[in-house]
């Protein structure tokens, strides 16, 4: 009886190797797809530089955050005085010094008798007193201290020349090109320029990738030095328009009022800039005008999550039948409320595919299209890794379906 078995058991090792060995009609094209991600904004110059909503702002922009797409704008790449609106770049150099470990949060930041004495917006710095990072975003973002954000430079750059110089290293690698900085807080110097469109790109790029900014941004009011120090936001959308996240305010003489104001609503984040207002209350109105036009007209719609499976592939020579197809990243796109309707996908996913396979690796693409335009494409990547079968698992994979019908 068991020389029968071991008989039986060579034949099906033999025939299965034998059908491995030349299952070879099989051929896998590798699909060179990925998600299309711009870090600059795109321009459609058909909706800029028609100011069809009567702002009275001398310069203004709204984007979709995610996106970069430019959904209304006029003089989009004046170079005007940004005021305190300078800050984003210093919030977004102190978010990425924590991101990379140099800094904490609990990291307590010395005042320089140079930061002590800056004027405008602050919060009284003194010489013999140091702060938490965590409280210089705060005191930064909710107030707009000059003098936290010269310390925080200071620390940072070492100098606040050495800061600046950062800024402007940072700006140039995000395409800002209408952008040079002078210093890290936004008092008018000459040269000291940027526009609508680069504020709005650097928004962007501290709103995607340091979303926890927000939670000091979305401060309406607190306090500082254990209630001591009182601040108020302001930005008076923080508190007066639904959905607000943020982002910063900015005036002086020359620059007259400006901000940055980013809103999120049922899945779809905007970014309203608003430059050279005549008062504070237009540039609130302005932006408020801005963001109720991007709710009112788009919708950002998701067709899928992140790891979502897709469908399952066939798998040859491998240990494993199948595996599955899903997506790399979420596929969500800006859409034009009332357009759904014309949205269409096309699959480009083989049928079966050759181990090994690797978690992570490529299969296939899905292309979106509204009426025709392309919107996007998202990867489909491997959910698992598959081994190639070989002589010891097709053993293994023998005996165990041997015994499993010797039990039935």
């Amino acid at each position: 009886m068991k020389k029968f078995l071991i008989s039986i058991l060579l034949t099906l090792i033999l025939s299965a190797s034998t059908c491995y060995a030349f299952s070879n009609n099989y051929t896998w094209s590798v699909i060179d797809g990925s998600i299309e991600v711009s870090s600059s904004l795109s321009e459609n110059t058909e909706i800029l530089d028609n100011n069809f909503l009567n702002l009275e702002a001398g310069s203004a922009v709204l984007i979709e955050q995610n996106s970069g797409q430019i959904l209304y704008g006029y003089n989009i790449h004046e170079k005007l005085h940004p005021a305190s609106v300078t800050k984003v770049m210093s919030l977004l150099l102190i978010m990425e010094a924590l991101d990379s470990g140099k800094i904490t949060l609990e990291t307590q930041i010395p005042c320089s008798s140079n930061a002590a004495s800056m004027g405008g917006s602050q919060i009284w710095l003194d010489t013999t007193e140091t702060l938490s990072v965590h409280d210089m975003l705060k005191a930064i973002a909710v107030v707009s201290a000059n003098d936290c954000v010269v310390a925080m430079a200071e620390y940072l750059g070492g100098t606040e020349d050495g800061f600046v110089q950062m800024m402007n290293a940072r700006a140039k690698e995000l395409g800002m090109n209408d952008t040079n900085f002078k210093n890290c807080h936004g008092l008018d110097e000459d040269e000291h320029l940027t526009s609508a469109h680069d504020i709005a790109l650097m928004s962007k790029e501290l709103l995607v990738n340091h979303p926890k900014i927000t939670e000091y941004t979305t401060i309406w009011m607190d306090s500082l030095r254990n209630g001591e120090s009182a601040l108020s936001n302001t930005n008076k959308l923080v508190r007066n328009y639904s959905g607000c996240t943020g982002l910063k305010t900015g005036s002086t003489s020359l620059a007259l009022f400006n901000l940055s104001a980013s809103a999120s609503r049922d899945g779809l984040s905007l970014i309203a800039v608003v430059m050279k207002a005549p008062t504070s209350a237009i540039r609130f109105s302005n932006a408020s005008s801005l963001l109720d036009y991007g709710f009112s007209n788009y919708s950002y719609k998701t067709f899928g999550n992140q790891g979502e499976v897709v469908k399952s592939v066939t798998v040859t020579k491998g240990v494993a039948q199948e595996v599955n197809a899903v997506y790399e990243t979420s596929p969500s796109f800006l859409i034009k409320k009332g357009e759904e309707s014309g949205i269409t996908y096309e699959m480009s996913l083989d049928d079966s595919v050759q181990a090994p396979i690797s978690q992570g690796q490529l299969l296939g693409t899905i292309t979106y299209s509204l009426n025709g335009s392309k919107l996007g494409t998202v990867s489909l990547v491997a959910e698992s890794s598959v081994n190639k079968i070989n002589l010891l698992t097709m053993t293994k994979s023998v005996f165990k379906d041997w015994f499993s019908l010797l039990r039935t």
